[in-house]
C-alpha cells in the first residue's frame, strides 16, 4: 500500500477528504449551471459512474443561485467553481454550496476574498485554493508568464494560504494544475513540502480521451504513487463519466481503492488456443449492462482497496494460456484459464470443472450473479 502524506482532515458535506481519508474521485459537469434539469441528469449519472464529489461552474448570479435546487436533488457534495467575480462566491454559499472554488489568478482583491471568507467560515464550508497555469499572474508587472514555471505555481498558492490564515481560516484545500506533466508533478512536490493542508490533484486541460488519458494517468498516477494527493480529478474533453471511469482505475492499479468488477485478461500470445479478445469483449459489454456502475476494464492485477457501495468488488480472470493463466485464476474470486477451446474454470482458489470455450461468457456471468 502507498504511504499517504499526512494531511489535514477537511468535511466537504458529508465527504472527508485528506486525513488518512479514500482518495475521493470528482468530476466537473460539461452543462450550463442554470439549465437546471439538465445539470441534475449529468450529475446523477456521474453519481450512478461512482463519483464521490462534483463541481459546476458559476458564471453569473442566476448559476449560482442554481445551486439550492440542484443540490435538492443530488447525493454527492457540490462544489461551486468561482472567477473573477468575488461576489458569485457570495451568492453560492448562501445557495448552498459545500464548498468553492477561488483561482489566485483572478480574484486578487484582498477584502473581496475578506467578504468570502468570512461568509465561509460562517456557513462552515472549506475553500479549494485552485491554481491554473494558464491563470497564473506573474507578480512583478501584472503580465503573464512566457512560461509558467512550479515555482511561480507554489508561489500563487501560498499567498493565497498565508492571506486566509492571517484571517483565521484554515478549511483548505489545494490543488495547483499545469496542463504540462512534469509542471504539475514538480508544482505538487513543491507544495507538499511547503504545507499540510489536503491536495486536489490532476493535470488541467489534458485533451482528448486517448491523450487525456495517458497524461492524467501518468501526472496524478506519479503523485499518488509518492502518497501526494486526497481526492483527484481527470480532465477530458468529452463525457464526464469516462473521467469518473478514469480516476476510478487510476486508484485502483494503486491499490488505493476497488470499485466494482475488476477484470483481469491477458494480452494474448501465439499460445492461445482460444479467441480470447472475442471473449472477454462480449464478457465486458454484457457485464456492463448488467452491472453498468460497477465495472471497468484491466489488464492485469488486483489491487486490494475499499469498494464503492454500489456494487460488491470481485475480480474476474480470462486468461488464454497455461503459463500465468492458472495462478491469475485462482487468485481471483472467479476465473478461466483456457487450453485449447476449453477452459478450467476457478472459483475462490478451487478448481471447479472444465467449460466449452462457447460457455466461458455465460458461465462467468451466472457465477457472478451468484456471487452478488
Amino acid at each position: 500500500m502507498t504511504h499517504r502524506r499526512k494531511t489535514r482532515r477537511i468535511k466537504v458535506g458529508n465527504l472527508a477528504i485528506g486525513g488518512g481519508a479514500p482518495v475521493s474521485v470528482q468530476s466537473m459537469t460539461k452543462t450550463d449551471t442554470r439549465d437546471i434539469a439538465a445539470t441534475v441528469r449529468q450529475i446523477r449519472e456521474l453519481e450512478e459512474a461512482g463519483c464521490d464529489l462534483i463541481r459546476v461552474a458559476v458564471v453569473d448570479r442566476k448559476a449560482a443561485c442554481s445551486i439550492r435546487q440542484i443540490k435538492a436533488k443530488i447525493r454527492i457534495p457540490l462544489v461551486a467553481d468561482i472567477h473573477f467575480h468575488y461576489d458569485l462566491a457570495i451568492e453560492a454559499i448562501k445557495s448552498g454550496a459545500d464548498k468553492i472554488r477561488l483561482n489566485p489568478g483572478n480574484i486578487r482583491d484582498t477584502s473581496d476574498i475578506a467578504h468570502v471568507i468570512r461568509l465561509a467560515k460562517k456557513s462552515k464550508i472549506p475553500i479549494r485554493i485552485g491554481v491554473n497555469s494558464g491563470s497564473v499572474i506573474h507578480k512583478g508587472g501584472g503580465e503573464r508568464e512566457k512560461i509558467v514555471t512550479a515555482a511561480v505555481m507554489v508561489e500563487a498558492a501560498l499567498g493565497y494560504i498565508k492571506l486566509f490564515e492571517s484571517m483565521a481560516f484554515n478549511d483548505i484545500i489545494v490543488s495547483l494544475k499545469a496542463s504540462d506533466v512534469m509542471t504539475t508533478i514538480e508544482a505538487y512536490r513543491k507544495m507538499a513540502a511547503a504545507c499540510d493542508y489536503p491536495f486536489h490533484v490532476g493535470v488541467t486541460a489534458a485533451g482528448p480521451s486517448r491523450i487525456g488519458l495517458i497524461k492524467s494517468s501518468v501526472g496524478i498516477g506519479a503523485l499518488l504513487a509518492e502518497g501526494i494527493g486526497d481526492t483527484i480529478r481527470v480532465s477530458l474533453t468529452g463525457d464526464p463519466r469516462d473521467e469518473v471511469a478514469a480516476a476510478k482505475e487510476i486508484l485502483r492499479s494503486l491499490g488505493l481503492r476497488r470499485f466494482g468488477i475488476d477484470i483481469i485478461s491477458c494480452p494474448t500470445c501465439g499460445r492461445c488456443e482460444v479467441d480470447l479478445v472475442k471473449v472477454v469483449n462480449s464478457f465486458s459489454k454484457k457485464l456492463s449492462v448488467m452491472y453498468p456502475s460497477g465495472t471497468t476494464l484491466v489488464s492485469r492485477g488486483s489491487p486490494r482497496g475499499d469498494s464503492h457501495p454500489l456494487i460488491r468488488p470481485l475480480t474476474v480472470a480470462i486468461m488464454g494460456c497455461v503459463v500465468n493463466g492458472p495462478g491469475e485464476a485462482r487468485e481471483a474470486d472467479i476465473g478461466i484459464a483456457a487450453g485449447k477451446k476449453t477452459g478450467m474454470l476457478f472459483k475462490k482458489g478451487a478448481m471447479i470443472r472444465k467449460i466449452k470455450e462457447s460457455d466461458f461468457v455465460k458461465v462467468l456471468l451466472a457465477e457472478i450473479k451468484h456471487l452478488l
